[in-house]
Parts: structure tokens; C-alpha cells; sequence
């Protein structure tokens, strides 16, 4: 799997996926994580009426790990970009490589952590930053 070290343990099941298809549905239980193994994957997100690309995924990428971690319903389409194989990785599977190959939860957590830090930057630069006005106090404006 391109050497990501974050190959899975069995039970777990490769999927090929066809331009345009849907791996799992933004709003649906997240009960399993996915990696890509070859071809590329959108994320998608929709707002109302309206559908907004997030990223793309592409060879050795994963996506849902968090979903293992804390319950919650998927944040995002996942969507195949041209043909694309996807490995399913069941709760129980991640959970056991965890707990029997600690530098498996190390890579996980930096991949987590980049996207963290990708967030911020993003936010960052999205933000409207207004200048800060460092308020003057009574005493020095009675001094002036």
C-alpha cells in the first residue's frame, strides 16, 4: 500500500469504485474508515442546495478514522475521481492494530494533527483579521 505503514489488519474488504461513485454519504453512521489504495477520491460536503469540494484523497490517503474514535455520523462524501480502489477497515480491525502497534496510532495521530494544523491555516486566511487597537487608558489620554 505505498508504504504508508498504515495497512490494515483484517477484517477488511477492497472495493472498486467508478467514476462518480458515492464510497459513503455525508450524514450516515461512521462505523468503518476507508484508504485508498489506487485512483483518487473527493471530499464533498452539502450545505443546502449546494455542494462544496473539501479535498481530494488520493493513494495511501484514509478518511473516517475519527469516526472509530468518537460516534458521530460522517462529516462528508466521499466520492471516486475516475476508477478508484478503497479499502474498508470495520471499528474492531483499527481498534486491534492500535492496541498491538502503537507506531499505527503514532502515524494516525500526526495525520490528524497536519489536518488540524491545515485547518487553522486555512481558517487564518479566511478570516477577516481587522487591526487591533490597543485602547489608551484615562490616565495617559489626560496626560496628552
Amino acid at each position: 500500500m505505498g508504504g504508508t505503514g498504515l495497512e490494515p489488519v483484517t477484517p477488511s474488504l477492497s472495493s472498486i469504485y467508478r467514476d462518480g461513485d458515492v464510497v459513503c454519504r455525508q450524514g450516515e453512521l461512521g462505523e468503518c474508515m476507508y484508504m485508498v489504495q489506487e485512483g483518487r477520491v473527493e471530499i464533498m460536503v452539502r450545505r443546502g442546495d449546494k455542494e462544496f469540494c473539501l479535498g481530494m484523497l488520493d493513494k495511501g490517503d484514509f478518511f473516517g478514522e475519527a469516526m472509530l474514535l468518537e460516534q458521530g455520523v460522517r462529516p462528508a462524501t466521499l466520492r471516486a475521481v475516475g476508477d478508484a480502489v478503497v479499502l474498508t477497515v470495520e471499528k474492531t480491525a483499527f481498534l486491534h492494530r492500535l492496541h498491538e502497534d502503537p507506531s499505527f496510532a503514532v502515524k494516525i495521530i500526526r495525520k490528524m494533527s497536519r489536518r488540524i494544523h491545515q485547518l487553522e491555516q486555512s481558517l487564518m486566511r479566511s478570516a477577516e483579521m481587522p487591526e487591533l487597537e490597543v485602547p489608551v487608558a484615562s490616565n495617559e489620554r489626560a496626560q496628552s
